[in-house]
């Protein structure tokens, strides 16, 4: 038995595009092995415009569109004026995928977006870290009241399945301390500082690289991976963190002298996140730290992310992927649409 999906887009950059992208290839295969027919209905994007169709639009031809004329203007019938709000409304879709841009402060606007779609009775994915961080009891109590479910895998490790596995299958074994390179930008900075970089040309070439923004300060001075243990501490050992509970730096203030001391004593710089349940609270931290050659963190190169679960009954379990990249984080689209599918089944 098959179940259609109708997606309605809110934002379409890159992970946007990625998501068409991976639906344009394997929405046949994702239909005869899962039975999910998963189809986008609408498109709306602040500055490229916005499209519809209850039958569904075609992802090649949302990407070849983008492709010659960079927005999604000039689309004929199925241009519609719709802001975000009147896509939640009129879209006849079932999911909201929240791409709009992270905001660390409010959460806005994505936190009001899911929050009339999930008043619609939609369920949501995002990759938008802003929401989760700051307002996930409020999320998770509008989704009961409404019977709808929340998928935000892309929010931690992009499509790499840091929050799938943990929830699904290790926090039976119970999850003690969480900690991870958890932010691809500081971690391709500080190896190119540990190959003779200093960190301004480090920065430049992250920059060049797509991997840092025009404003790296997310990245560098560790926001960014600060957001990511809010999101691991609430949704795996039921803690109440906010951004103000992390203790945080960055990498920003390291130096070649700090890499050329790392070294000489076996040992490089990471930027590692922490969460851990402790007898009196909790630890919860972003921090730069040398690690022994030997730790298993201290291997992760270049703009990898990688993050080790410890457990009271396996032991130390470390997964290893990609943290960002376009297909990447797109797909963590389609793993939250497998689970929303799961657990309605």
């Amino acid at each position: 038995m098959t179940t259609q999906y109708k997606l309605a887009l809110i934002g379409f950059g890159n992970v946007g595009q990625g998501l068409a992208k991976i639906l344009s290839d394997k929405h046949s295969f994702l239909k005869a092995k899962f039975g999910v027919d998963i189809r986008i209905v609408a498109v709306c994007d602040l500055y490229k415009g916005s499209v519809a169709d209850a039958k569904g639009l075609d992802p090649a031809v949302l990407l070849e569109h983008i492709e010659a004329r960079g927005d999604l203007k000039n689309f004929g019938d199925l241009n519609t004026d719709w802001d975000a709000s009147e896509t939640i409304a009129n879209s006849g879709a079932d999911i909201l995928v929240e791409l709009a841009y992270t905001d660390l402060e409010t959460g806005e606007p994505a936190f009001s977006h899911v929050k009339q779609a999930m008043n619609n009775g939609m369920h949501i994915s995002m990759t938008n870290k802003g929401p989760v961080a700051l307002h996930f009891p409020e999320l998770k109590r509008i989704a009961t009241k409404n019977n709808v479910q929340i998928g935000i895998e892309g929010t931690v490790m992009s499509g790499t399945p840091a929050l799938n596995l943990a929830c699904e299958m290790l926090l039976p074994a119970g999850i003690i301390k969480i900690q991870g390179i958890l932010n691809g930008t500081t971690n391709y900075i500080l190896g190119e500082m540990e190959a003779g970089a200093d960190y301004a040309s480090a920065l430049k070439q992250a920059q060049q690289l797509g991997y840092a923004e025009a404003n790296p300060a997310g990245d560098v001075e560790g926001h960014d991976a600060a957001a990511k243990v809010v999101i691991l501490g609430n949704l795996l050992m039921d803690l109440s963190l906010t951004l103000a509970d992390i203790d945080c730096s960055g990498i920003n203030n390291i130096t070649a002298a700090d890499i050329a001391q790392a070294a000489a004593n076996n040992q490089r710089w990471k930027l590692i996140g922490t969460v851990e349940k402790t007898a009196t609270g909790y630890i919860a931290a972003v921090k730069a730290m040398m690690l022994d050659y030997d730790h298993t963190l201290a291997a992760i190169s270049g703009a990898t992310n990688a993050i080790t679960y410890t457990t009271e009954l396996m032991g130390d379990i470390t997964l290893i992927g990609p943290g960002a990249g376009r297909l990447e984080t797109g797909y963590a689209i389609i793993e939250d649409i497998l689970s929303i599918h799961k657990n309605c089944h």
